[in-house]
């Protein structure tokens, strides 16, 4: 499993991550096509810059006049800081900007205009998909801010070139690099106040926090925007995990600049790809939220279980306990991604008696799961199939929704339909463990 672990001491930016991405070994040349692909008179350059005593690629997007769309001051929003308006911002909040420098600009595009910028982009299906995701999860956090439609969000800065460059070009970067998992350190977003469109506003920016959700977050070194809201944008459209460093073997590394040199923290975000070792399986966060309740029915903890599992939770159950003073009761344990946590605990004390629980996050490892159809006298059943990392099949079932759907409808037993199953894949497996 090749993996990306993003290091976000120093926040995260779209130039930032492009700039990484360069440096652990994406070819500019992809990203610079990616741009021109755009057809919006934007182009990408990069440059090697000292931060903090370390070297970064800095990825910079250039209109079509030469001039630099991203300010040299980019990624560093601060308190009562004069910014140059000659040149624009890759963030999406920022201060309006000087109409002679950027022809190209349209200061407030609408989601469906970006949206088609994207689609008529002779890109591939993956980039325009993972891009045009970023700027609907963007619309969508603006759209909560103000109580507006999303129809109605228009984008100020966000709608420049730069930001669109910066998306696209991250979506492609992902593609060349192939990888099965994001994961990132928690993120230093922070502190001070920004000026945007909307007035002087604190750190991190409205739509920054809307978009980052549960991510683990925290503020440190010198007052500035650390994490903008295209940064957190991209992180949601990587479907990034928050968790240590995983175990891999590191294949490459690189270091992306923000726009300024800060003093005793280096303003960069540092990317490492690597690959699990041969043998092992996928390691993941996962939630643990568990309760006991000794003054429920029994009828009353199925229905919230079934609730859990509806609500994403990826499994649910429910042990007798011995409690104080002989006391019997239920231990109720639900299993779930991290960032679920939150909306599950509320389903908890809201539909039962309990008034506490505990949570935990632990390591999660996980064969490799995929699915085949096969034809039974009944029907089709889709087969659940876990296989090492070398490939190899540990496992099969049938898909239980399946056969238990086909024996209601044609009336036969369901362990009959189970067995046809198991022994139709194991009839075309060509060899493979049934």
């Amino acid at each position: 499993m090749r993996i990306a672990y993003l290091e976000c001491f120093s926040g995260i930016s779209g130039d930032m991550l492009l700039g990484a991405m360069v440096d652990a070994g994406v070819p500019l040349e992809i990203l610079q096509q990616t741009a021109v692909d755009l057809n919006v008179g934007a182009r990408l350059e990069a440059r090697k810059l000292l931060r903090g005593g370390l070297t970064g690629t800095k990825v910079d997007v250039l209109t079509a006049k030469g001039s630099a769309s991203h300010h040299p001051d980019a990624h560093d929003r601060t308190n009562n800081r004069e910014l140059d308006h000659a040149h624009t911002h890759d963030h999406a909040h920022e201060v309006e900007h000087h109409p002679a420098h950027e022809p190209t600009h349209a200061h407030h595009r609408s989601l469906s205009t970006i949206l088609g910028i994207i689609a008529a982009a002779p890109l591939s299906v993956e980039v325009k998909e993972r891009a045009s995701r970023a700027f609907r999860l963007l619309g969508e956090a603006e759209a909560a801010i103000h109580s507006i439609p999303v129809e109605q969000v228009h984008f100020h800065e966000v709608g420049a070139v730069d930001t669109i460059v910066d998306i696209v070009c991250a979506a492609a970067g992902a593609q060349h690099l192939g990888l099965d998992r994001w994961v990132a350190s928690p993120l230093n977003v922070g502190s001070g106040t920004v000026v945007c469109a909307h007035g002087t506003l604190p750190v991190p920016a409205p739509a920054t926090l809307a978009l980052l959700g549960d991510a683990p977050i925290y503020s440190a070194g010198l007052p500035m925007e650390r994490v903008t809201p295209t940064g957190a944008a991209l992180l949601r459209m990587l479907d990034v995990e928050y968790a240590s460093l995983p175990a891999l073997r590191v294949r490459s590394s690189g270091y992306g600049a923000g726009g300024r040199d800060t003093p005793g923290q280096p303003n960069l975000l540092r990317l490492l790809v690597g690959e699990t070792e041969a043998g092992d399986q996928a390691s993941e966060p996962i939630a643990i939220l568990e309760t006991v309740i000794d003054d429920s029915t029994p009828q009353l903890l199925a229905y919230v279980s079934d609730l859990l599992l509806d609500a994403g939770a990826w499994d649910v159950y429910r042990i007798p306990v011995q409690m104080k003073k002989g006391r019997t009761g239920v231990q109720l344990t639900v299993l779930c991604a991290p960032d679920r946590l939150s909306m599950l605990r509320d389903i908890l004390f809201r539909e039962t008696t309990t008034i506490g629980a505990h949570w935990r996050i632990e390591s999660k490892l996980a064969l490799r799961r995929e699915f085949a159809e096969v034809k039974t006298p009944w029907g089709t059943v889709r087969i659940k199939i876990a296989r090492a990392a070398t490939g190899e099949v540990l496992n099969t079932a049938p898909e239980y929704e399946d056969c238990r759907r086909i024996a209601a409808e044609r009336n036969v037993p369901l362990k009959l339909v189970m067995q046809q199953a198991a022994q139709a894949f194991a009839a075309s497996c060509g060899g493979e463990r049934p």
